[in-house]
């Protein structure tokens, strides 16, 4: 993930988060909550950064719509490397857990690659 401090205009209080239903904890290279515009119609999107647990994690959050591709794409290109591979999962629904009806996750491990089919299926 990139350092998050080149965010510093678009970083919001921890208590403004939570006023979204957010929260973030750790430093502030590599967590916290930032609004955003959305590249499709400007309005606001909340993005969750964090590096905990062994992975990079970015939700993204919107009031009224879940995130468009566009959307996700736009994060993914500001908020990690341009050589990171990230991935948005679909977990068995026994494990699924969701706090938001309007929010995506991307994800990156630290300790491993993501593997990746062949450039022709891509």
């Amino acid at each position: 993930m990139r350092d998050l401090t080149r965010y510093v205009q678009a970083r919001i209080p921890d208590e403004v988060a939570a006023k979204w239903g957010a929260y973030t904890v750790g430093d502030l290279a590599g967590n916290g909550a930032f609004l955003v515009k959305s590249p499709t119609d400007g309005k606001p999107l909340l993005v969750i950064a964090s590096n905990g647990h062994g992975w990079d994690h970015i939700s993204v959050s919107s009031k009224k719509r879940i995130p468009n591709w566009t959307e996700m794409e736009y994060v993914k290109r500001g908020f990690f490397e341009d050589d990171e591979v990230v991935m948005q999962l679909h977990v068995p629904i026994r494990d699924h857990i969701n706090f938001h009806p309007h929010v995506l996750h991307l994800w990156r491990p630290h300790s491993a690659l993501i593997p990746l089919p062949p450039k022709e299926l891509v």
